[in-house]
């Protein structure tokens, strides 16, 4: 383990003031709810709650939402990138970065010996030959010099930069074309395609920095899949993958494998499915919330995992299973519907209105 990176640039102290939904950075991610987080919270907030869990936590908005009221907020997802952005946002209460780091982060130091792998394996697939270089430095000295709630802010920095360079905020295709075309266009992203890393990690450090604070609790992350997540919670907020009328869903590990890569960038090779073009992770198989067969189940799975907690349920009005055959599995468990309220949101990339429904359900009444 080498550490060429000086202490002085890593300390800074300008952590959050007053803590505000409005200090949580902005994000590029499918299915986010910080758009909805004011009405998410005119809902949950009636409720009597003190520890919550956050089970597909995603971006961890929410479970910034609820730290910012303060509650103990546990979260999971079973995908690394997204526990570490958790790390970064929730579970870190005191540490922050000095921005000037990425300076740091982006030298090749001669003593040490660097793979090449984003070069070798993406080449002419999401970014130019001379970023992908970048990348493999950077993401080598984040691994190599840093570590704790340090690392997952600069981590999570990288993450949202490689985002920002990429045509819808995706890896799900090979289309670096769309970047590099002499074309006239009608949407206005190539400004920060064209940013530089070191520029965009920047201005994300800077960011977390304002979002970080201490709410009085220590928090937890987990990043297992949902039936192995332990512990007993007073609200459970579920905001699981979504499948759309047709039965095809986002499959997260596909528009995101790249990001999963940089968290484990040593084991990256071992993961990769060269058979198609975007070199994504093995396909994740053993999902039941891609699988419209099984979907349902995973839903009974999940509600019944936590009989005594409170459960709020986000969802949309047009999925697979039916808002109908939620709301009867609900009452199969014995529990009652003490919320079902919607209001009219669009999805980016999604071309059809919809609606996004929040069902808050209480315990279940025990069967005497």
């Amino acid at each position: 383990m080498h550490s060429h990176i000086h202490e002085q640039a890593k300390q800074v102290t300008t952590l959050a003031a007053k803590p505000s939904i409005k200090h949580f950075p902005t994000t590029r991610y499918q299915g986010s709810k910080v758009r909805l987080l004011d009405w998410l919270w005119s809902k949950l907030g009636q409720l009597d709650f003190h520890t919550c869990l956050d089970l597909f936590s995603g971006t961890s908005a929410v479970s910034y939402l609820f730290k910012v009221h303060g509650k103990q907020v546990t979260t999971n997802d079973k995908y690394k990138f997204n526990g570490n952005i958790a790390k970064a946002l929730i579970e870190n209460n005191n540490t922050s970065l000095n921005p000037s780091l990425v300076d740091e982060l982006l030298v090749r130091y001669p003593d040490v010996e660097y793979d090449h792998f984003v070069t070798r394996m993406f080449d002419g697939i999401f970014f130019l030959t001379e970023e992908n270089q970048e990348l493999d430095v950077i993401a080598q000295n984040i691994h190599s010099s840093l570590t704790g709630y340090e690392k997952n802010i600069a981590l999570y920095a990288l993450f949202q930069a490689c985002l920002s360079k990429r045509p819808f905020n995706l890896f799900h295709r090979a289309n670096l074309y769309m970047r590099t075309a002499e074309v006239e266009r009608s949407f206005g992203n190539k400004t920060t395609w064209d940013r530089t890393f070191r520029e965009l990690m920047t201005h994300t450090i800077s960011a977390v920095n304002k979002a970080v604070f201490d709410n009085g609790f220590e928090h937890q992350v987990m990043t297992r899949d949902f039936t192995e997540v332990t512990g007993s919670y007073d609200l459970i907020y579920m905001d699981p993958p979504y499948l759309n009328a047709k039965g095809k869903g986002v499959d997260y590990l596909d528009y995101y494998h790249f990001l999963e890569g940089l968290t484990e960038y040593r084991q990256w090779q071992s993961q990769v499915t060269l058979k198609y073009k975007h070199r994504p992770y093995r396909r994740d198989t053993d999902n039941p919330w891609n699988d419209k067969k099984r979907i349902l189940q995973a839903f009974d799975d999940s509600i019944s995992l936590f009989p005594q907690s409170i459960i709020a349920i986000s969802y949309r009005n047009n999925g697979v299973p039916s808002l109908d055959e939620i709301i009867s599995l609900i009452q199969r468990h014995g529990r009652t519907l003490l919320t079902l309220d919607d209001r009219d949101y669009q999805y980016v990339l999604s071309t059809r209105s919809s609606k996004e429904v929040l069902l808050i359900t209480e315990p279940a009444k025990l069967n005497h």
